[in-house]
């Protein structure tokens, strides 16, 4: 079966400075894959590359056998991939019905079905459905973030540090809803806090200083503690 996402030896920069340096990941419908390494190893600049904002020098990218290389970021975006930054992507001076609104590219009914779904994945988002993005906690703005993203017929959703700067009691809600997702919706996730990624993906892929290093499942993943030592420094 072909994979539904294909970077292969991609090289990317951002001015001056080339930050990737020979990535590749394979990703098929169905998994959840996570993509880990150190703090500056060049996770998020690999995401930011897949969706155009950060410049390709070589290598390829294809999502479901074409190419998106070269591609504007909101020709991506409607091919089918999804996109949750480390930042949220929320507008604060927006509610979140008008956040969700502006994310669907339709209203049609399957698209309204996904918004109904989220908001009950979500149900703080549903109690507070009419305040403003501004107004929500941080777990609530990721809970908007990702619901942003699945309220259209993606075929993949890339996820930036989910767990960033939230409780641990409001991680382990997230990384629930994150498993209830995988079961509908092909994810690849960058995720700096390894039980979260744990707990959710079924593959991994190691970066370091731009280049991929080591791959496996995370079981194998979970019984190396000496990669684990090496590449993440959580032993």
């Amino acid at each position: 079966m072909n994979p539904l996402l294909k970077a292969e030896d991609l090289v990317s920069y951002i001015g001056l400075y080339t930050i990737l340096q020979g990535v590749s990941v394979e990703i098929h419908q169905g998994e959840a894959v996570a993509l880990l390494g150190r703090n500056g190893a060049g996770k998020t600049t690999f995401l930011r590359t897949i969706m155009g904002l950060v410049n390709t020098r070589s290598g390829s990218i294809k999502l479901d056998g074409e190419s998106i290389v070269g591609k504007p970021t909101y020709e991506i975006a409607k091919m089918g991939i999804g996109y949750v930054p480390e930042d949220y992507g929320v507008f604060d001076e927006l509610t979140i019905e008008e956040n969700l609104k502006i994310a669907m590219w339709k209203e049609d009914k399957p698209t309204l079905e996904k918004r109904d779904y989220v908001l009950d994945l979500f149900p703080d988002l549903k109690v507070a459905y009419k305040r403003l993005a501004k107004t929500l906690s941080g777990g609530q703005r990721q809970m908007l973030s990702i619901s942003r993203a699945l309220v259209n017929e993606n075929k993949i959703i890339l996820i930036d540090e989910p767990s960033k700067g939230l409780a641990p009691v409001v991680i382990e809600r997230l990384a629930l809803a994150l498993k209830e997702i995988s079961k509908s919706t092909t994810i690849l996730l960058v995720e700096q806090n390894f039980a979260l990624a744990c707990a959710v993906a079924e593959r991994y892929y190691m970066i370091d200083e731009g280049k991929t290093v080591d791959e496996g499942t995370i079981k194998e993943l979970i019984e190396d503690t000496e990669l684990q030592r090496k590449h993440l420094g959580v032993i």
